[in-house]
C-alpha cells in the first residue's frame, strides 16, 4: 500500500539579503505589495521587513511594464496584498535572481504523513509530494516521518533496506518515492 506524505509550507520563508540600514541579513515577508504607476508604466514591489531593525526593503516584481501587458488578475492580487501571490513570487527563480536573494525555509514547513499507522509495517512504500518548492533533505523527512534517527536512516541506506530512485543525500525540492524494508 502506497503511503502519501506531503511537505507543506506553514508560513512564508525568511528572505536572505543584506539590510542597508543595520547589516542584518534576514528579512521577513509580510505579503504586502507596493504598485506605482508612472503614466502608462507600472512598477511593483513585494515589501519585506528587516528582522533586526524593521527597515522596509522592496523586492522588484515588475519594472517599467506597460499597463496593458500586465494581467488584470495579477494586478488585482497585488492591490489585495494576496499572501498566496507573495509565496508564488518568492519561489520564482526569476524574481530571486533579479533581487539577488535566497530563501531560508527553516521552521516554515511541516511534514504531513497522514498518521502513524505505517510505522509498524514490515515494508513501507511512500510517495513524498512537495506542495511548494521547499529544499529539504530527504533523509530528514524519512527520519521525521518514520520516527527514526538520521544515523538509523543512513544505516538502512547502506544496508540496502531503504531504496529510492532519487538521491537521498543532499537536498530535494521535488516529489520522490522510497521503499523502506525493516
Amino acid at each position: 500500500m502506497l503511503n502519501s506524505w506531503v511537505v507543506m509550507p506553514t508560513c512564508l520563508p525568511t528572505v536572505l539579503r543584506r539590510c542597508h540600514a543595520c547589516a542584518s541579513e534576514r528579512f521577513r515577508p509580510n505579503g504586502k505589495f507596493r504598485v506605482n504607476a508612472n503614466h502608462k508604466l507600472l512598477d511593483a514591489w513585494l515589501l519585506v521587513l528587516c528582522s533586526a531593525c524593521g527597515e522596509t526593503a522592496k523586492l522588484t516584481v515588475l519594472e517599467r511594464m506597460h499597463v496593458r501587458s500586465v494581467r488584470p488578475e495579477l494586478l488585482d492580487r497585488m492591490h489585495d496584498n494576496d499572501p498566496g501571490l507573495a509565496a508564488e513570487l518568492l519561489q520564482d527563480p526569476v524574481v530571486r535572481r533579479r533581487n539577488r536573494i535566497a530563501l531560508d525555509w527553516g521552521n516554515a514547513w511541516r511534514l504531513d504523513t497522514g498518521g502513524t499507522d505505517h510505522l509498524d509495517r514490515e515494508v513501507i512504500d511512500v510517495s513524498v509530494r512537495f506542495a511548494a518548492r521547499i529544499p529539504v533533505r530527504p533523509m530528514r523527512l524519512i527520519a521525521d516521518g518514520c520516527g527514526l534517527s538520521r544515523s538509523e536512516v543512513e544505516r538502512l541506506i547502506s544496508e540496502g533496506k531503504l531504496v529510492s530512485a532519487a538521491r537521498l543525500s543532499g537536498k530535494l525540492s521535488g516529489d520522490f518515492t522510497f521503499i523502506l524494508k525493516r
